[in-house]
């Protein structure tokens, strides 16, 4: 059976996907960049080369991200595009009648309005951090919580406090002030995660039409604070897929299957080709 690989290279981590003609996920992993995507390509090949034993070949490579023009020359990669393509594709292969997406990843966010099928228009966050995923880890380091249990206590939340997210500085500052005053934890993180949805409502969605169904896409689906807030600050349900982390590379290797890619390589060689 014919296998492709879809690759995400972001700035904040690197994903990949091999799916098969029935668009299932048939191996994945998830690396860290750590500003060094040659790397982080090798050590994901590598796992996946692992993880497919001896028929590790794949008939077509797909790149997406940030970095998708360094890993697509790298690799030789039969098709390069761009993320916001990639997102809306995944998006419909899961919910076909989707009409909005909601992306946030390790440092940007982004609103995908579809309508037929096709991007009809779109929106990102400005360069500041706010609302992001690594916003997000750093204050979960910093009040000694993992981010799973950052998730757990936004959902126990009775009195989320009132946090001003339109910048980090201003967010953290709010932050420390609730702690110092005695605030529980519980309602400093679901406050937190309010006004990450209040911030990607003002500066991402802005006027765009919010149509459902709605599909929460990135890393930052798997926080169930951010899913709560979403659908009490929107007054409306919100979709996550099984694996929302991967569904830029997925997106990218449902691509390859739709051109029935027929180059057929080996992992090994391609590892080969980042070191």
């Amino acid at each position: 059976m014919a296998r492709y690989l879809g690759i995400d290279v972001g700035s904040i981590s690197t994903k990949m996907v091999i799916a098969g003609p029935d668009s299932l996920i048939a191996a994945w992993c998830y690396m860290p960049t750590a500003g060094n995507p040659s790397e982080a390509l090798r050590r994901g090949l590598e796992q996946l080369e692992t993880d497919l034993g001896e028929d590790n070949s794949i008939d077509g490579i797909a790149v997406t991200g940030s970095g998708r023009k360094l890993a697509g020359e790298m690799l030789g990669a039969g098709i390069i595009k761009n993320e916001i393509t990639c997102q809306m594709i995944s998006a419909l292969n899961y919910e076909p009648r989707v009409q909005t997406i909601v992306e946030i990843g390790g440092q940007d966010a982004k609103l995908i309005v579809v309508r037929r099928g096709l991007v009809a228009d779109f929106s990102m966050n400005s360069v500041c951090a706010a609302g992001t995923g690594s916003f997000l880890d750093h204050q979960a380091t910093r009040l000694n919580i993992t981010l799973d249990e950052m998730s757990r206590m936004a959902e126990t939340s009775r009195n989320p406090v009132t946090i001003n997210a339109t910048c980090t500085v201003f967010a953290e500052s709010d932050m420390i002030t609730r702690q110092q005053s005695g605030c529980r934890k519980e309602d400093i993180v679901y406050g937190l995660c309010k006004a990450l949805v209040a911030n990607f409502r003002r500066s991402v969605i802005q006027s765009k039409p919010v149509q459902t169904p709605v599909v929460f896409q990135g890393g930052v689906a798997h926080n169930r604070g951010i899913i709560r807030a979403f659908r009490e600050e929107m007054g409306m349900d919100v979709i996550v897929p099984p694996f929302p982390e991967l569904t830029g590379a997925h997106g990218a290797a449902l691509l390859c299957i739709a051109e029935k890619t027929e180059k057929v390589i080996r992992l090994a060689k391609l590892k080969r080709l980042v070191n």
